[in-house]
């Protein structure tokens, strides 16, 4: 508690809470979703399997609409990146550096996850397990990373991508979302090929809003970078995104859903759709209206710590979230008090409250454990090349092109080994759990980047 206060008392006076609570609620919203529409089962081997109710819950899918928050992960994802690589670039730093340290926050989380889930699926390898049931278990264990691999890319263009933003404004994410729909018209009409572009172009949309919100609460900026902050502003786009979202799924050809429901025509969420990115204008919207009474509200000491709390621990939350999950459906089906109800009766809703107790007290050991890899990677330190001056902090052209070349290498590694690991399928033979190439492929890239940090990329 002392921590949280001084980090409380050391909050600059500027900083924009907001984006903080947004974050914490976005993943918390993630984590309990998740949770509270997993259905429980078993296979025709009699081991435990898991499956989303929203395919038997057809009436729950405009609760989607405000449930899949990637959208706002995405948005103050693009804020916070822009704010630390200006903060970076002010103190004499560059981009090199800022996305090596940036690197940190995400990967030695991320590392943790996946030594010990290979470390795990080794030991039940060795000791018999089927290889088909590990992966099956590492599977369903890291579902969360499809979404890091999103974000993971999205992270080192963030240098390019705010130049751009600093040159044009909004009418880059205009573009971007021009990209998905010729994307979506692939998917309709064919080729669907076509619509594999829009990984990448919807996130980045979002992504660009966050920058230009970043760059409205600066006076001197020029008003094409600005995004309105006002309440008018917030209603426009929330009433906007609401009839956009309403013709293109009632009316329309997209679902109604926003997450992945299997039989649907198309998946809003993968990649994403312009039906999502109307969700996401809605929700802007809708944060524009809420942002006056939420910024009062964390001027207050408690509410201000408790986000504080969530967000030194937000990714390992995320990450392990769903090993929560296999922990306690490994644990009951030993005992032999598997509740499997079906899926709306009575007795599977009154299963919602235990169940989602039960999850947060596991979750709540894991983090205990794992969370501070992620506090101690968060705690701030002035930049390296900062402190050894600009001259310093530049080097050799040469050297700096070396260094930057590594840091996108390092990415590239950690990309594809989680890509390859989402890719693989549930029922791949892998004593590892996850597919060993993928596995050396993140290593690699890992250790790239955790030898930049370690000031070896600056000796040129």
């Amino acid at each position: 508690m002392r921590r949280l206060r001084q980090l409380a008392e050391r909050t600059p006076a500027g900083r924009e809470r907001y984006v903080d609570l947004l974050r914490a609620l976005a993943i918390t919203m993630v984590v309990l979703g998740h949770w509270a529409v997993t259905v429980i089962g078993h296979d025709r081997a009699g081991h435990p399997t898991g499956h989303s109710a929203l395919g038997d819950l057809p009436w729950a899918w405009p609760l989607t609409w405000v449930a899949q928050v990637m959208p706002v992960f995405f948005l103050v994802g693009g804020y916070a990146n822009a704010a630390s690589l200006t903060t970076r670039r002010h103190r004499g730093g560059n981009a090199t550096g800022w996305l090596i340290d940036r690197s940190a926050r995400l990967v030695r989380p991320t590392t943790a996850l996946l030594v010990v889930l290979a470390v795990g699926a080794a030991v039940a390898s060795l000791r018999g397990a089927n290889p088909v049931e590990v992966r099956t278990v590492v599977w369903f264990a890291t579902i969360p990373l499809w979404f890091l691999v999103a974000y993971l890319i999205v992270v080192p263009l963030t240098p390019p991508m705010y130049a751009l933003h600093r040159r044009f404004g909004l009418a880059v994410p205009v573009v971007l979302v021009g990209l998905v729909a010729l994307g979506d018209l692939g998917r309709l009409l064919g080729p669907a090929g076509l619509a594999t572009g829009n990984y990448l172009f919807g996130w980045l949309a979002v992504h660009q809003l966050g920058f230009a919100w970043y760059d409205a609460r600066s006076p001197d900026n020029p008003r094409r970078r600005r995004l309105p902050l006002s309440r008018r502003a917030g209603a426009t786009l929330l009433a906007v995104g609401l009839a956009a979202l309403v013709l293109l799924t009632v009316v329309g050809p997209y679902p109604v859903v926003l997450l992945n429901v299997p039989g649907e025509r198309l998946d809003n969420a993968a990649p994403p759709s312009l039906a999502l990115l109307a969700a996401a204008t809605a929700q802007l919207g809708l944060i524009l209206l809420l942002r006056g009474p939420a910024g009062r509200w964390l001027r207050r000491r408690g509410p201000w710590q408790a986000v504080i709390a969530v967000n030194t621990v937000v990714l390992t939350v995320f990450l392990w979230h769903l090993t929560a999950a296999v922990l306690l459906v490994g644990l009951l089906d030993a005992l032999g008090v598997l509740p499997t109800p079906r899926v709306g009766s009575a007795a599977w809703w009154a299963w919602r409250i235990p169940w989602l107790l039960a999850l947060a007290v596991i979750l709540a050991a894991l983090v205990a454990i794992f969370g501070p890899i992620e506090a101690r990677s968060r705690r701030s330190a002035p930049p390296a090349d900062a402190r050894r001056g600009p001259e310093s902090a530049r080097g050799s052209p040469g050297w700096s092109r070396v260094r930057t070349a590594l840091a996108v290498a390092g990415y590239t590694g950690i990309v594809a080994g989680l890509l390859l690991n989402s890719l693989t399928r549930k029922a791949a033979p892998e004593p590892l759990g996850l597919p060993a190439p993928a596995l050396v492929a993140y290593l690699a890239g890992a250790g790239a980047l955790r030898l930049l940090r370690s000031g070896w990329g600056s000796q040129g």
